[in-house]
């Protein structure tokens, strides 16, 4: 409460002066002499008789009139409002509210404005039901989730109710934030509705982990609108984003960033970076790592000073049992990410790769895609191979397998991947001029049905359309020109899904699944000789998307949180979060049918139980490192121009303290008049009594 509005509200205590007018205004007694009273003799008072209020009715509307009066002085300064949209000319409006459902938003910031204690997601809900109060008729609201990957909780509908009971199943995660995809998505819903005003609200921390970005600003003729400015992140917070058992001892990697609020010039609002913070200061200062079973604490190590990331082991006693935690002492920004579950060595995705010895870059070093896999650090442990495993029992250790341009697999080479790939085993297998000159015996089925030719390329590029899975980077192989390209049968692509083609409609990338696993089939090779598709960006997509397939196919017992678990082939699965914090209970996680393919997908960081067609399995949901960075994208002043609306008050108390007031009035008048009247009467029959 500000000093003005307690000053105004203090006026309440004038209500004592009623009070005072009221012992005032008692007169004294007119005395008249009473001849027998002479004959009586005096009798010495014991005690003086206190002194009360008369006309107690009218002193009630008195004092009531100085409370109405402290209130009304104290309306301006009391801030009841509601976050609203300025309309143009008073339109409709098309409206797209981006809720950021990630681990960031978890945050809970500072006391200011008496708001201690409430999270950042908590705040932007009740941001997202205000606008929706403020709904007219004719008006359509679209809600968004920037979680990754960004999903539409509900499409544009005019049908409030809808939109409230939407936006009450929201939920905080410990996703990471896709601020792009999410601004895209929601775009993309409001530009075709009719209403000519249209809008995109985004009630985020901007913490997406990429402050360098280009900033957050309008796009066409749909506007951006961040209205809430301290929302931004800031702060400092410690995760433990991953904890591996490796015999006797746990490692864990533990994240720290420390990030100042978001301030600078106009017209565009500048980014502190990760501030260096001494270890007295930061947000790992005077903090260990405890390894616990329950409540027991089975090991401890203090953290070393460090910037940003560190990795801490701790040895365990004898007798530590198989599920641990690995935890953080102290207290930060985001408490949900201060513990991981600790799993046994080995969670990383173990990848083949078999590339033939001539294809490079011209640069040197090793093949390009062994270059990508570490640009990436996408946590895959990449093996190179001389070639295709011939046994089973050799592709075991291994998730996923990348095959480059190879001459064809011998018949017990296609057994062995074949019942790999049957049992989850994802392979990126590229056709080349080596592919398409097989020797007799040698070929791809059941992995590409049909045979493989070389020619030349009949379009020039690729087509971005039909290359969504590659995100924007698609745009890049517009002007691909190979020297030639793969032609497959066209039983190749039946049953299968085309992820990409080219201008003609020819297949370039295709994803055909196998029992539990799947084949990814690009009709170009990685050699820079015959294409320069290893040196554009959908490159890098095509790998992470790889990476991403084996991941769900259970091909890595670590994923991050939002990334799914694919089940093709099974009959039955059950998936549950397991509790390893006494006192809280099992959560099972519900699974989607997606075109035809079953799904799970996590949205809480943990230690998570599978049920596969009767066997039993764990996996582990991480926290996504990126997420950890707090330091807020960038915002354009005119996302935040006055223009596109604000803060408005959704009570005004001044009107009806008036009628109160006028009412109040009317009622002293009333009774002074009947008090008058009795005044009068009273007097008129004494005098007639004498």
């Amino acid at each position: 409460m500000s000093f003005l509005t307690l000053g105004a509200l203090l006026v309440a205590l004038l209500v004592g002066a009623p009070i005072a007018a009221h012992l005032l205004r008692r007169k004294q007694a007119e005395e008249r002499p009473f001849p027998p009273a002479r004959l009586v003799p005096p009798t010495p008072p014991l005690a003086r008789k206190r002194s009360a209020l008369e006309d107690r009715a009218l002193f009630a509307i008195r004092a009531i009139a100085v409370v109405a009066l402290a209130i009304l002085g104290a309306t301006p300064f009391v801030r009841c409002s509601r976050l609203t949209i300025a309309r143009r000319g008073g339109a409709s409006v098309a409206l797209a509210i981006v809720i950021d459902d990630s681990l960031s938003m978890r945050a809970v910031p500072a006391a200011a404005n008496g708001r201690a204690g409430k999270s950042r997601f908590d705040r932007a809900l009740s941001a997202a039901r205000e606008l929706v109060d403020g709904a007219r008729t004719g008006d359509a609201v679209a809600i968004v989730l920037a979680g990754a990957p960004a999903r539409v909780a509900l499409a544009a509908t005019t049908n409030m109710s809808a939109v409230t009971a939407a936006l009450d199943a929201v939920e905080p995660s410990d996703r990471a934030t896709d601020l792009d995809g999410a601004l895209r998505v929601a775009r993309e819903l409001v530009k075709g509705l009719p209403q000519v005003d249209k809008r995109v609200v985004v009630l985020s921390d901007l913490a997406d982990g990429a402050a360098d970005s280009a900033p957050i600003t309008s796009e066409g003729d749909v506007a951006t609108w961040v209205p809430i400015a301290d929302l931004a992140a800031d702060g400092s917070d410690c995760a433990v984003t991953r904890a591996d058992r490796n015999g006797a001892k746990v490692t864990a990697r533990v994240v720290c960033t420390h990030a100042g609020p978001a301030g600078g010039p106009d017209p565009v609002t500048s980014v502190s970076a990760v501030t260096p913070a001494s270890p007295a200061t930061g947000p790992w200062a005077e903090r260990s790592l405890e390894v616990r079973s329950g409540a027991r604490v089975l090991g401890s190590e203090k953290l070393p000073p460090t910037a940003h990331a560190t990795e801490v082991t701790i040895p365990l006693p004898g007798d530590a049992p198989e599920l641990l935690r690995a935890v953080l002492t102290g207290s930060d920004s985001i408490a949900a990410d201060d513990e991981a579950p600790v799993i046994a060595a080995g969670g990383s995705l173990m990848v083949a790769v078999v590339a033939d010895a001539t294809t490079h870059v011209e640069t040197g070093g090793p093949p390009p895609i062994e270059q990508a896999f570490a640009a990436l650090e996408l946590d895959v442990q990449v093996r190179p191979l001389p070639g295709v495993p011939e046994h089973p029992d050799e592709l075991k250790p291994f998730a996923a397998m990348v095959v480059d341009d190879v001459p064809g697999f011998t018949p017990e080479v296609r057994r062995a991947i074949a019942a790999w790939v049957e049992r989850g085993g994802v392979v990126l297998l590229t056709l080349g001029t080596r592919a398409a000159a097989a020797p007799l015996g040698a070929g791809f089925e059941p992995l590409v049905p049909g045979v493989v030719r070389w020619a030349a390329s009949a379009a020039a590029g690729a087509d971005p359309k039909t290359a969504p899975t590659l995100g924007s980077s698609a745009e890049g192989l517009e002007d691909l020109r190979p020297r030639g390209r793969a032609v497959l049968e066209a039983g190749a692509a039946e049953g299968a899904d085309v992820l990409a083609r080219w201008k003609d409609g020819a297949p370039l990338l295709i994803r055909r699944s196998l029992g539990r696993g799947a084949v990814l089939i690009l009709t170009l090779p990685f050699s820079t000789e015959e294409s320069d598709i290893a040196l554009r960006p959908a490159f890098l997509a095509l790998v992470d998307r790889f990476v991403g397939t084996a991941r769900a196919r259970g091909g890595a017992r670590r994923i991050e949180v939002g990334e799914a678990w694919t089940f093709d082939g099974m009959k039955q699965v059950a998936v549950r979060r397991v509790a390893l914090t006494p006192g809280t209970e099992p959560r099972p996680l519900p699974i989607v049918d997606a075109d035809g393919r079953m799904r799970a997908t996590p949205a809480l960081a943990g230690l998570y139980e599978l049920t596969l067609d009767g066997d039993v399995t764990v996996r582990v949901a991480g926290v996504p490192e990126r997420e950890i960075d707090l330091r807020p994208r960038r915002v354009l002043a005119a996302a935040r121009a006055e223009s596109l609306g604000g803060i408005s008050p959704s009570l005004d108390a001044s009107p009806y303290v008036a009628l109160l007031l006028l009412a109040l009035l009317a009622a002293e008048l009333l009774l002074r008049t009947i008090g008058f009247r009795k005044v009068k009467d009273a007097e008129v029959l004494a005098s007639g009594a004498s």
